[in-house]
């Protein structure tokens, strides 16, 4: 565990999750707290974390085995895909609503957040709706709220609501404007539908991702008219954007918000604030001077769900040695089966390269990157793998990997007379520009261990042991960068320039993460 939020003495500090978790949104189904995320083109989507005390998360799977149409998510669409989801309980159901932009309005449901979950339903085909939450008022009639992204639909800053069926399976009319939040509001969206004390209620972030507010608005009728009230900014804080995501109520009475924070090559990290009502509007986080808005904090005091629970948070390192991957990997794209093959009780993760595509100029197209988030502002992730290229070929490629719009990676190279170890830079990879090679010499035999340490400001250093304990550092140090609409990522991957029917692979022992700072040789 490279980040706990929990500090042990009934408070804990925030992010309570220092991982890309974007666009937050939780229900709370008895004494137990799920959350989902926006995924964007990854795969699996739609992360589910489980929670009993809103600050210790475990990931327990995720809701979208395979990013649909299928075809479509093959290769990489960054930036696309799972925009802003909400997650609901309903008549013993879950459901989460999501907008893709190029496609339209879909849902999930399952029995059990940990799956299986049905196939996805497309609940609204079209261009440029996103950021839906259902409401399933007091009558049995349903409603779902959405915004638009202007990129597809041309119009934004608006919030509409519609009519859905009964069933959450579709929309039956085209909708009502209920809010505009051009002249003050602008880039209103994410917005989630609550109703209490005979008020709806729709929050709603405006003002951009890393500058923005969180907005309240309310009526007495579904349709409006909706107030609007500013309920919380960034304030005297260092924490930006402090916006979007899902408020609770627990039964002791407290409420609380989850949101998350822009932080750049670090992603969108997730934090929690306490909430409280005042005259029927919300006020989240810490109102000094009284004015109904508040500002985030930066340690509180634990929620009073009435018992004390372990430390728990996502998983970090694989030692590879049970049938399936640790929930923390994800792929750049919908996988094929040949990608990877886990040992079981061996305890190995085996990667066969792959063909990268015709047109790929780097690994921005490429879609077998095995991925994690970055979990923390400092951590070190080191891997041990063997490899096994096809004698046949040259330039297959194994290694660890640091990615986002701009990258770089360690990695083994077969050549014709052997093994190389070789350190690759990219900037502005999203623009087509070539890598930039630095062979670091022969590898003595085929088995090496890799590292980054990661250290605040997202500066990357790699290197390399072949023993284990002595490491060198290879190439100048780099600094990790955003990808699209996501934080940088942090993994391994096997691709392979030619086709051939006999790949080479490679295998990988374990992936571990650790807090501490590694020791770099200086030969």
């Amino acid at each position: 565990m490279v980040w706990v939020a929990d500090q042990g003495n009934g408070t804990y500090k925030n992010p309570i999750l220092h991982a890309d978790y974007s666009d937050p949104d939780l229900c709370k189904v008895g004494d137990d707290f799920y959350m989902t995320a926006s995924s964007f083109n990854a795969a699996p989507g739609l992360p589910i974390l489980h929670s009993k005390d809103l600050v210790n998360w475990q990931l327990i799977g995720y809701a979208l085995d395979r990013q649909v149409p299928l075809e479509h998510f093959s290769r990489p669409q960054h930036g696309n895909g799972v925009w802003a989801p909400a997650i609901r309980h309903h008549q013993g159901e879950f459901y989460i609503y999501w907008g893709d932009p190029d496609f339209g309005i879909y849902m999930v449901k399952a029995k059990d957040p940990a799956g299986p979950w049905e196939e996805p339903v497309l609940v609204q085909a079209g261009k440029g709706l996103i950021d839906p939450c259902p409401l399933w008022d007091d009558d049995g009639k349903a409603y779902l709220v959405h915004a638009y992204a202007g990129s597809r639909a041309g119009i934004k800053s608006i919030l509409v609501v519609n009519k859905m069926s009964s069933d959450g399976t579709k929309l039956l009319d085209e909708g009502t404007m209920v809010f505009d939040g051009h002249v003050a509001h602008p880039t209103v969206e994410g917005p989630k539908f609550y109703k209490r004390n005979g008020y709806y209620y729709i929050f709603a972030p405006a003002g951009g991702v890393s500058t923005g507010w969180q907005l309240v608005l309310r009526s007495k009728d579904v349709y409006g008219p909706y107030e609007e009230r500013i309920v919380m900014d960034q304030g005297k804080t260092n924490i930006n954007g402090p916006h979007q995501g899902g408020w609770v109520e627990l039964m002791s009475g407290e409420s609380w918000f989850v949101h998350f924070q822009d932080k750049e090559a670090y992603g969108r990290i997730v934090h929690l604030q306490p909430m409280k009502w005042v005259n029927d509007w919300p006020v989240i986080g810490e109102d000094k001077d009284g004015d109904g808005k508040g500002q985030p904090v930066m340690s509180y005091k634990k929620p009073d769900v009435g018992k004390t629970y372990p430390v728990a948070t996502p998983p970090e390192s694989d030692e590879f040695e049970g049938n399936e991957l640790g929930l923390q990997w994800q792929w750049h794209a919908n996988p094929k089966a040949t990608w990877a093959f886990t040992a079981g009780p061996k305890g190995y993760l085996r990667l066969f390269t792959d063909q990268m595509p015709a047109d790929a100029k780097n690994l921005w197209e490429v879609p077998n990157l095995l991925l994690q988030k970055f979990p923390a502002e400092e951590f070190t992730a080191t891997t041990k793998l063997s490899f096994k290229p096809n004698e046949k070929l040259t330039n297959e490629r194994v290694g660890l990997l640091v990615m986002g719009e701009s990258y770089a990676h360690l990695a083994l190279v077969s050549k014709a007379d052997g093994i190389y170890l070789a350190y690759t830079t990219v900037a502005n990879a999203d623009k087509g520009t070539p890598e930039k090679e630095e062979l670091l010499g022969k590898v003595e035999g085929d088995e090496v261990y890799l590292r980054v340490k990661v250290d605040k400001g997202a500066k990357c250093q790699f290197s390399y042991s072949q023993d284990g304990s002595r490491y060198k550092a290879a190439g100048k140090p780099f600094t990790a960068a955003v990808g699209r609409w996501i934080g940088a990522k942090v993994g391994i991957f096997a691709t392979r320039p030619d086709k051939i029917n006999d790949a080479g692979y490679a295998d990988f022992d374990w992936f571990r993460i650790h807090p501490e700072s590694a020791k770099l040789t200086k030969n």
